[in-house]
C-alpha cells in the first residue's frame, strides 16, 4: 500500500465495526481498493475482521497516522485528518517517542483545571495545551498562553518535579514562536522542539520547585 492510499484511509478508521461499503464511501475509494487497504491495515495490526465488519479500537486511527508519518507523510497533513482527541494523542505519542513519560488530560481541583498533555523527562515537565484550531488570532493565542502559565504554576505546586514548562501546540504555523517566553509550536515541529528542548530552556518560561 502506497503512502497516498494510506493517508486516504485515515478518515475511514472509526471506532467499532465498519463495513467495506461504508469504508469505501467515507474514503471515496472503490470497494476493491477498500478491501486491499483494510487487508494491509490488518497485516499491520490495525483492525480485526469479525462478522463481515472490520473492528477498530480507539487508538487505531492514531496508529495509522503514525504509520503514515513513519512512511514520510507530513505531520501537518495528517493532523488535518484528526479530531481534537486524536490531536492530543498524536502530541502525546510524539513526546513518548522522544523519551518523555506522558499523561493525558490531567485534572486538578481547587481550582479545577485540565492539562491536555504532560510529558516528564529528567525530572522536568512540559505541559502542553493542544489547540486544534484552524485559525488563531493574536488575542486567542495570548489568552491561551496566560491560562497555560497559570496551569503550570498549579502543576509545580502539586507535583514533585524540578521544573515545569508551559507550551501551546497548534495545528498550523503562526507568526509567533514565543509569547511571554511560552513556545507556540506547530504540531509538525514538535519533534524538533523535543530534540532541542533542554538546549532552549534559557529562552522558555518555566516554573521551578526550588
Amino acid at each position: 500500500m502506497n503512502l497516498q492510499t494510506l493517508v486516504r484511509a485515515i478518515p475511514g478508521i472509526i471506532t467499532g465495526g465498519v463495513s467495506i461499503k461504508d469504508f469505501s464511501m467515507i474514503t471515496q475509494c472503490s470497494e476493491d481498493l477498500s478491501r486491499t487497504i483494510l487487508d494491509n491495515l490488518m497485516q499491520n495490526g490495525i483492525g480485526t475482521y469479525e462478522n463481515n465488519l472490520i473492528n477498530f479500537e480507539t487508538n487505531d486511527k492514531i496508529k495509522t497516522s503514525l504509520l503514515a508519518i513513519s512512511m514520510g507523510a507530513a505531520i501537518e497533513e495528517i493532523s488535518r485528518l484528526l479530531e481534537w482527541q486524536d490531536f492530543e494523542s498524536l502530541s502525546a505519542e510524539i513526546l513518548e517517542e522522544k523519551g518523555f513519560d506522558t499523561t493525558r488530560n490531567l485534572i486538578f481541583t481547587k481550582p479545577r483545571m485540565q492539562i491536555d498533555v504532560v510529558g516528564i523527562k529528567s525530572n522536568i515537565a512540559i505541559l502542553i495545551d493542544c489547540k486544534h484550531w484552524k485559525k488563531m488570532n493574536d488575542y486567542s493565542l495570548r489568552k491561551a498562553v496566560e491560562k497555560q502559565i497559570e496551569r503550570t504554576k498549579q502543576f509545580i505546586s502539586k507535583e514533585k518535579v524540578k521544573a515545569a514548562v508551559p507550551a501551546i501546540v497548534t495545528l498550523y504555523q503562526h507568526d509567533f514562536s514565543f509569547i511571554n517566553r511560552v513556545p507556540i509550536i506547530p504540531i509538525y515541529k514538535l519533534e524538533a522542539f523535543c530534540d532541542e528542548f533542554y538546549g532552549n530552556l534559557d529562552k522558555i518560561e518555566f516554573q521551578s520547585s526550588v
